[in-house]
């Protein structure tokens, strides 16, 4: 008698794939804690830079929708796990290595550098503990949530300063811009402006560094949600760039003109302190015009192909004058 055996997975099913386990969840979360043990002292600084610094307070968040991402695609990231050794084993060791850099700055790094290099390790280490724990289909379907985790990593010196300076320069000329175009009398030194009875210089928390980072943020989750195509999405994310210098520029020529034709305390008051997110919106409009441009290229219809006729509905079609 011929003896037969049922396989619930398949007979050709990769050996060693698993479904996810509770287990797995564990050890991911264990070894993606041990550098935070390692590095306790300079992790205190982290927490310390994006406490006191503004550039930087969206860090904290970064982790949380990369989870949430994790989570709300569970289904096809987690369907079938494995142990990812060959892909996980390397970025821990580089993550490590990063770690042990950063942690004994070897190199004498600035504070905010190290804790960029620290970031950096962390992003190695928690991407290489989802691949070993969760296998390397999985570390695939999850390669977007994992690749965001890079928002986490401040800007190191003098990269951030020079993109400061990058973005004080277009905002002064997209500021003069606004100025010619409303026939505003002013003279320009650089990011100097004089105005009849106030002068204005366009320091660095006037750059709008922060407003970049989160309207960045937020256009590559929305092209992650809304756009398939991989060309479309980094269009879409280059606008940023153009956007927020036109963002700046408007929001120095509203106060000054108002400082101007109004009352000079628009200078000072709650607009400029706190009208930063009237802006951001005012920003966000314009991509959203963009976003529905590119989303609806994609979502066109593409027109079937002509159905193959039988000779008997050729001929049907010609006496109908087709």
């Amino acid at each position: 008698m011929q003896r037969t055996t049922n396989n619930s997975r398949g007979e050709n099913e990769a050996p060693g794939r698993r479904e996810w386990t509770p287990d797995a969840l564990i050890g991911f979360l264990a070894l993606c804690l041990v550098p935070l043990a390692f590095a306790w002292s300079l992790m205190q600084s982290a927490v310390a830079l994006t406490l006191q610094n503004d550039t930087f307070t969206y860090i904290p968040l970064i982790p949380v929708v990369s989870a949430y991402l994790i989570y709300t695609e569970r289904k096809s990231i987690f369907s079938s796990s494995s142990h990812g050794w060959m892909m996980g084993g390397p970025l821990i060791m580089l993550g490590a290595t990063c770690l042990a850099v950063a942690r004994f700055n070897f190199f004498e790094m600035r504070s905010v550098n190290q804790i960029s290099l620290l970031m950096l390790a962390l992003v190695f280490i928690w991407a290489g503990a989802f691949a070993i724990f969760f296998g390397s289909r999985s570390f695939c379907a999850a390669s977007f949530p994992l690749l965001f985790l890079l928002f986490v990593i401040p800007i190191p010196e003098p990269t951030l300063s020079q993109i400061i300076l990058l973005l004080q320069q277009g905002s002064a000329g997209a500021t003069a811009a606004i100025f010619q175009m409303f026939n505003v009398p002013f003279v320009r030194q650089d990011l100097v402006f004089e105005l009849p009875g106030v002068a204005i210089r366009i320091a660095e928390e006037c750059s709008g560094i922060r407003s970049s980072l989160a309207l960045l943020i937020t256009t590559v989750l929305a092209s992650h949600f809304f756009l398939r195509s991989g060309w479309r999405k980094l269009v879409l994310c280059i606008l940023v760039v153009p956007i927020v210098i036109l963002k700046n520029g408007l929001r120095i020529a509203t106060l000054s003109t108002l400082a101007i034709y109004v009352n000079p305390r628009f200078l000072y008051g709650r607009l400029h302190h706190q009208g930063g997110v009237v802006f951001f919106l005012i920003a966000l409009l314009p991509m959203a015009f963009v976003l529905l441009l590119l989303q609806k290229s994609e979502n066109k219809k593409i027109v079937p192909p002509t159905t193959a006729r039988t000779p008997i509905t050729a001929i049907s079609a010609l006496k109908d004058g087709e």
